[in-house]
């Protein structure tokens, strides 16, 4: 398929509905040349497979860090009317919600360095990590379905956020219409125990000094206004429970394209009209999921605070951990946006994507209205990572843009490829504190299986779907 790739700017490359059969729009990817060289040739066939599903709306997008996934390529928003499109559980993903989070401190690296390691080991001892991983939180089911439909307000409400943390979230914390009833008693019974917990995998817990400023007038609007302050980065979702309903409904939505009669180029793009009882049963449990990542990460948030309040001996208030923001990947949402001059509502696909909206976006909460949404744009562990600000022309992307690195390995080559303990001694050789669970997830999440975050961000600020802010750089990283 990449033969097929023609180039139409200096970071946007076109493949034509032309370029195969079935294609009912054009796929674009956003990417430089040095990514574009290896992104591997399955992504973007399946970034084609998507541009074929009924309802899909010009152009499907691949970004900086696609990479071949589960149906809908990682890095990938797909948009589908509302009435004539289907909605996807295989275009959404496992991990629903699948967020990042950063926290600011009114630290300095010179404060933080001598008790790093202290802070490193509070922060594992207080938080959860690992496969299967249990939390301190012992719910009922009654109080499950509570979080379930009212999310991170649910956490503003036990006393583990204030009302400000929920202002500086995506959908501030929470989406309306979540029936629990449209979830099973497996994900469920997954979600219980699982409350406040980080998991395994991808997800991390990250201490940053900042190591440049781009733009100073809007980093100082966002709490960030010094080299070497420190700053916390989470990345977690929504754990067992996100993962079990993702499952639950690819086999509903398997039997949905056979009841509706769609034509699939790939059966892991299972889907259902966006109309229908399985397409909205779908989006009500997936709203569920959503919810419950949002509360994870605010519960989340509350154990960090009280790890840096035990090690500096200060309250968080007076350390000013304040929420910089919160944003979503693998998740649909229904989205009003303009499509040849007219406005529609339109069932957004982002699928390790982040939205990304510019100054004056109605969504944009108000204490960012007049610079945009801040876009937070993780690296792989040992690198950097970023704050951008939504851009001007996110419009063409339906206001999206990149969630992360990008894999360019898969875990289990990595595993292969590379020792836990060798990735740790390396990574304290450059003044990096790491502590996982075991040596092997060290291995899996290695940097070098990941492209190069500084050439994915400069892919998008190019674009100017998302403009630079802040780089980042870790010190401290928790794995699960």
């Amino acid at each position: 398929m990449k033969e097929k790739l023609k180039k139409i700017s200096e970071v946007e490359y076109l493949i034509s509905r032309d370029a195969r059969d079935k294609m009912r729009v054009n796929a674009k990817i956003i990417a430089t040349n040095r990514i574009i060289e290896a992104v591997e040739d399955e992504a973007i066939k399946q970034l084609t497979n998507v541009a074929c599903l009924p309802g899909i709306i010009e152009s499907v997008y691949g970004m900086p860090d696609i990479h071949w996934g589960y149906g809908l390529p990682m890095g990938a928003v797909g948009a589908f009317d509302c009435e004539k499109g289907v909605i996807s559980s295989g275009c959404t993903g496992f991990d629903i919600n699948c967020g990042i989070r950063m926290i600011k401190t009114n630290l300095t690296y010179k404060e933080v360095k001598p008790k790093l390691k202290q802070l490193i080991n509070v922060l594992f001892q207080n938080v959860p990590t690992g496969v299967g991983s249990k939390g301190k939180l012992r719910l009922s089911k009654d109080e499950l379905d509570e979080v379930l439909v009212k999310g991170a307000k649910w956490a503003m409400e036990n006393n583990y956020a204030t009302k400000e943390d929920l202002q500086h979230m995506e959908e501030y914390g929470n989406m309306s219409g979540v029936n629990p009833d449209k979830i099973s008693d497996l994900a469920k019974k997954r979600g219980l125990p699982q409350l406040g917990t980080l998991g395994a995998g991808n997800h991390f817990l990250e201490i940053q000094k900042v190591d440049q400023i781009f733009n100073s007038k809007i980093a100082e609007v966002f709490g960030v206004t010094d080299k070497d302050q420190i700053i916390v980065m989470l990345h977690c979702g929504s754990r067992g429970l996100g993962h079990q309903i993702a499952t639950d409904y690819l086999k509903i939505h398997e039997n949905a394209v056979k009841k509706y009669k769609i034509w699939l180029p790939d059966r892991q793009l299972v889907c259902a009209p966006a109309n229908s009882e399985e397409g909205q049963d779908y989006f009500e449990a997936m709203k569920g999921a959503v919810n419950y990542a949002f509360c994870n990460r605010t519960i989340m948030t509350n154990w960090i605070r009280e790890s840096f309040a035990k090690v500096f001996e200060k309250n968080w208030e007076e350390m000013d951990m304040k929420l910089i923001y919160d944003v979503c990947h693998n998740i649909c949402k229904l989205e009003e946006h303009e499509v040849n001059g007219e406005k529609r509502k339109l069932y957004v696909h982002r699928k390790g994507a982040t939205r990304s909206l510019p100054s004056g976006h109605e969504l944009v909460p108000e204490t960012y209205k007049k610079v945009g949404q801040p876009v937070l744009i993780a690296g792989s562990m040992g690198t950097a990572s970023y704050i951008l600000v939504g851009g001007k022309k996110a419009k063409e992307t339906f206001y999206s843009s990149c969630h992360g690195a990008g894999r360019v390995m898969s875990r289990n080559k990595a595993i292969k490829d590379f020792r836990g303990n060798i990735i740790k001694e390396e990574l304290a050789e450059r003044g990096i504190i790491a502590k996982s669970t075991s040596p092997r997830v060290l291995a899996e999440e290695s940097p070098d299986a990941y492209k190069d975050i500084d050439e994915v961000v400069k892919a998008v600020d190019i674009a100017e779907i998302s403009k630079k802010v802040v780089r980042v750089v870790p010190i401290g990283v928790v794995k699960g």
